[in-house]
């Protein structure tokens, strides 16, 4: 559906430029957005690399497995249909604590794999569990200490401090999550999907 709705967009801007008689518009938007693009990567790639290589040192070390024991009294709370030493808290924990170090993209696999574990316990295989939901709200709020993509694009944009946003990120982040989780909380409470 996204991807109809973005082809969509990029259709109808682009045959409004062509009817308005500004074609040249539209080609020097594709030529420098290609440039943009570039060095975007360029700039955040490193960045990236570092912080995935410190995550995949962290699970080699055993590090991600005892921070993993260390948070499973506040994840057996969240998510008490979990049995005790299942392998989804060491897929949720790892993929809460990538999320905190502002990497979405080394939090995806453990993601993927804590849902295909969830799904495991699912006795409705139709319909999500509530753990799946209570993860999904987790995931989706993303408790961040570190936003390592934006500090990147603020350094890309030559910002004074970029990482000025980290407490306004850790603050609004934390407050989305406690929020999410009374939300979750509440609407399971209510029968409201929650099996």
């Amino acid at each position: 559906m996204i991807n109809k709705l973005w082809v969509g967009l990029i259709v109808i801007g682009s045959l409004c430029l062509i009817f308005t008689g500004k074609a040249d518009v539209l080609n020097a938007q594709i030529l420098s957005s290609g440039k943009a693009t570039l060095e975007l990567v360029m700039q955040i790639f490193p960045l990236v690399s570092l912080w995935l290589g410190i995550m995949n040192i962290a699970k080699e070390s055993g590090l991600l497995s005892k921070v993993s024991k260390f948070i499973y009294p506040l994840l057996h709370k969240i998510f008490p249909d979990i049995p005790k030493g299942h392998e989804s808290f060491s897929y949720i924990s790892s993929n809460i604590i990538a999320n905190m170090f502002g990497l979405g993209n080394a939090a995806t696999p453990f993601g993927l794999k804590a849902m295909k574990s969830l799904q495991s316990l699912n006795k409705n295989k139709e319909e999500a569990s509530r753990s799946m939901i209570t993860f999904l709200v987790i995931n989706t709020c993303g408790l961040c200490i570190i936003p390592t993509t934006i500090i990147s694009l603020r350094m890309l944009y030559d910002s004074k401090d970029p990482s000025f946003i980290m407490i306004p990120c850790l603050t609004i982040s934390f407050i989305s999550l406690i929020f999410g989780l009374v939300i979750d909380r509440i609407w399971s409470k209510k029968g409201g999907g929650h099996k």
